[in-house]
């Protein structure tokens, strides 16, 4: 009988013990968090939150930015510089003299001639005078004088067929350059004496360039003499103007007419 009391001890101890075990599972299992939403709201509640709160995620939303490629595409498709302002470039267009203006005639003749010879062509180009030439005595004679920079050309006109002789020899052999010769003749050829007279020349100083030079000049000068009327086309031409444009003279201290020595600072 005295070994009853310490059962029901033991048996009231059991008891309490179970609900401390049962508490001690549910805090390892952990706090449930009070401010989580249900799972499922209860009955008369709905789900929406209030209008406040769905400002506030809109605000907290982010914002999508544009999409690159697009931009890439635009700019590799635009040309590059396009935005830039042109710049004006003055032109060199000058007016050409009328020396200038007959050699780069006589080129072009030359040219062309070359061209003709080349491929085969007969039919040349022939710049002849709008009338026929005036008629010659048999013994009548042209006398002119030419100049150009330091050459100086003394020209005799006579009835002939077209020969023409400069110190004594050929046109050809005296200036062996097309251009020269071309640049020479050039005044018989505009004016359609070419083959009907002779033409003897004496020229001295200058070079190669100013004797061909001062040989145009005198041959033009001569022309007039025959046929006055022929002024007009050879002044437009430039072919009666002296060409005055002469090689500067070198000064003191310099090595040319206007080249400085280098200058050295140490």
């Amino acid at each position: 009988m005295a070994d009853e009391p310490q059962d029901n001890e033991t048996s009231d101890d059991q008891q309490q013990e179970e609900p401390q075990t049962e508490g001690s599972d549910a805090s390892t299992a952990g706090p449930v968090a009070e401010d989580s939403p249900p799972a499922h709201p209860p009955e008369g509640q709905s789900s929406t939150p209030p209008a406040g709160e769905e400002s506030a995620s809109k605000d907290e939303a982010p914002v999508e930015e544009p999409a690159e490629e697009p931009q890439a595409e635009k700019k590799k498709d635009a040309i590059p510089g396009a935005d830039l302002e042109p710049i004006a470039v003055e032109s060199d267009d000058r007016p050409l003299s009328a020396e200038e203006k007959a050699r780069r005639e006589a080129e072009e003749e030359e040219r062309a001639r070359r061209e003709a010879a080349l491929t085969g062509d007969s039919d040349e180009e022939e710049q002849a005078a709008s009338r026929a030439p005036a008629k010659m005595e048999a013994d009548s004679r042209y006398l002119a004088t030419g100049k150009r920079k330091n050459a100086i050309a003394r020209v005799t006109l006579l009835p002939g067929s077209g020969k023409i002789e400069v110190n004594g020899r050929p046109l050809e052999e005296f200036f062996p350059r097309p251009l020269h010769q071309t640049t020479a003749s050039q005044p018989l050829a505009i004016t359609g004496y070419e083959g009907s007279v002779d033409v003897r020349v004496r020229v001295h100083g200058g070079g190669v360039s100013g004797q061909a030079g001062a040989v145009r000049h005198g041959i033009s000068r001569a022309l007039i003499e025959v046929d006055p009327e022929l002024r007009g086309e050879l002044k437009r031409r430039g072919f009666l103007t002296r060409d005055a444009r002469a090689k500067e003279r070198r000064k003191a201290g310099l090595k040319k007419a206007r080249k400085r020595p280098q200058f050295s600072k140490r």
